[in-house]
């Protein structure tokens, strides 16, 4: 793999991220070791987990994707080659005060991630989602404390709207904070509009490095739901029925196969290869359940596209 800049930052990432959200819920722990063991081998260095991952599963009271990272991170003593980057917001107990992003939430959050990992500091501290409730200038402050006191390096959204990124870059020049340089939104040939409406002219204004999740649609995109297959046995394929299992999302599918087919690739790794040419890239978040599905999904790097098949990839996900 090859590295990129974290939006205008001098972070150098892997053009692929590992998503870890299967940590500890649909992937055990020593599988997970056999993930990112495949990871670091095929020059990975950039984990996106949260502390919330994966509280919604029966018996997980959230933390248990940092707490395994933590312990990998301890036993390969490689703490110093990777990129860490974790989330603030969702719920994690049953107090007012264990959601959001205030400031007592996000300086109380920090210290058990950290905990967590066993790490001192993370590369990256995002905002999962945003708080209505909180002004941004308590959140950047303390936030911009966090950086100035080495618990953070940079600072980063996910799911934000473009009005309320704009708003919060606006909040951190006035006053002088840290700025979000990295935006996580979903994104990928078969969910276009919600980012290249209004976010993707916001990222290549100002810098802001891109690191989609779900690149690739809950896994329409791997080729594996088809028109004439049962669906696969997965807690989503009802989900994925009803959002892309329609004509325009097949007609997608066949375009993404005919490119495959050009490159001797799969489809997975054509979708990706799409997102890797896309302005303000840095690095799409992929989930890997075993070492040969990362090392299927790895093969995407390798594969240059041509302007044939990126006519053919857009004209078949347009939106516009």
């Amino acid at each position: 793999m090859e590295y990129r800049n974290l939006g205008r930052t001098g972070l150098k990432v892997s053009e692929l991220c590992m998503g870890t959200m299967q940590f500890g819920w649909t992937c055990d722990e020593e599988a997970t070791r056999k993930v990112l063991d495949a990871y670091v081998d095929s020059g990975g260095n950039f984990l996106d987990t949260a502390d919330v991952y994966s509280r919604w599963a029966e018996g997980n009271d959230g933390g248990v994707s940092e707490e395994i990272i933590g312990r990998w991170l301890k036993d390969r003593g490689n703490r110093d080659q990777m990129v860490i980057a974790t989330k603030v917001r969702g719920t994690m107990g049953p107090g007012p005060n264990d959601v959001g992003l205030s400031r007592k939430h996000i300086l109380e959050a920090i210290e058990a991630s950290l905990s967590r990992l066993q790490v001192d500091y993370v590369d990256l501290y995002q905002s999962h989602s945003d708080d209505a409730e909180v002004r941004l200038e308590e959140t950047m402050d303390a936030f911009d404390d966090l950086v100035r006191g080495g618990l953070v390096r940079y600072i980063g959204a996910s799911n934000y709207e473009a009005s309320r990124l704009i708003e919060a870059l606006w909040v951190s020049d006035a006053n002088g904070y840290a700025r979000y340089d990295s935006l996580q939104p979903s994104y990928s040939l078969a969910n276009r509009s919600d980012y290249e409406r209004e976010l993707e002219s916001v990222c290549v204004r100002y810098g802001i490095g891109l690191i989609p999740y779900s690149p690739l649609a809950a896994g329409f995109l791997t080729g594996k739901y088809r028109r004439d297959r049962d669906l696969p046995a997965s807690g989503r394929a009802e989900s994925v029925r009803g959002r892309f299992m329609h004509d325009n999302g097949f007609k997608l599918l066949d375009a993404v196969d005919a490119v495959a087919e050009r490159h001797g690739a799969t489809a997975a790794q054509v979708s990706l290869a799409w997102l890797l040419t896309r302005p303000a890239m840095t690095a799409p978040i992929t989930g890997a359940n075993s070492a040969e599905q990362w090392r299927e999904l790895a093969g995407a790097t390798a594969i240059e596209l041509g302007g044939q098949d990126i006519e053919q990839l857009e004209a078949a996900s347009a939106w516009a």
